[in-house]
């Protein structure tokens, strides 16, 4: 069972927590990963490209020229895709690119990527991250300054002020624990858990689940 140091906001030591196997422990599927991520980013696509078809172009209701004597091909509206200005055969149209992920796969997939950030030891437990209020200069002492850290992702529970102040900070990346996804994970190179954010992976992710 992983034991990590649990710090504070000046990177004192304030006690350990144990880690559960079954998620920060678990063979790295990477196949299971590239396709939950694949996925994830499919379902942020809009879909909403649209080109218009011959029957809605507008006009195209007289012939463009006589059917016969001019040695072009006959045509017989402006509308015809093969036409300047006419509609145009095969283009896009609305559509959904969601893929179905069902909800163990994508349990899967999230214990891999915690599995993988453990294993590069890039996790990192704080007891509690709160300010007083929202201030950008107080995440940047926390998370520039005392732990020297960049391209970050940290996981807490939802707190307001914590979010403005982390929201400006470059390089820094705050989700609730609720919103905790795979491809997040893997694209910052370090995970900051909150002692709350470890206790809600658990519930969501833990044995049996």
């Amino acid at each position: 069972m992983p034991t990590l140091e649990v710090f504070n906001q000046k990177k004192e030591k304030v006690g350990t927590v144990n880690l559960n196997d079954a998620i920060y422990a678990t063979e790295i599927n990477r196949a299971l990963v590239h396709q939950v991520i694949k996925a994830q980013l499919a379902d942020r696509r809009q879909g909403t490209a649209k080109t218009k078809v011959k029957s809605e172009v507008r006009g195209g209701g007289k012939k463009p020229f006589k059917q016969k004597g001019t040695g072009n091909a006959r045509q017989g509206s402006t509308r015809s895709p093969l036409m300047v200005g006419g509609g145009q055969n095969f283009g896009p149209q609305p559509r959904s690119y969601a893929e179905r992920t069902p909800k163990e796969m994508v349990r899967g997939a999230l214990r891999s990527a915690l599995s993988d950030r453990m294993k590069a030891s890039r996790i990192i437990i704080l007891d509690k991250v709160t300010f007083p209020k929202p201030a950008t200069k107080d995440a940047q002492k926390v998370i520039k300054e005392t732990f020297k850290l960049d391209n970050v992702l940290l996981v807490a529970a939802a707190d307001q002020n914590l979010e403005l102040s982390m929201r400006n900070l470059k390089g820094v990346r705050m989700l609730r624990s609720e919103g905790l996804n795979v491809y997040d994970i893997i694209k910052h190179d370090w995970l900051l858990l909150t002692q709350d954010a470890v206790k809600s992976i658990e519930e969501k992710l833990g044995v049996g689940k």
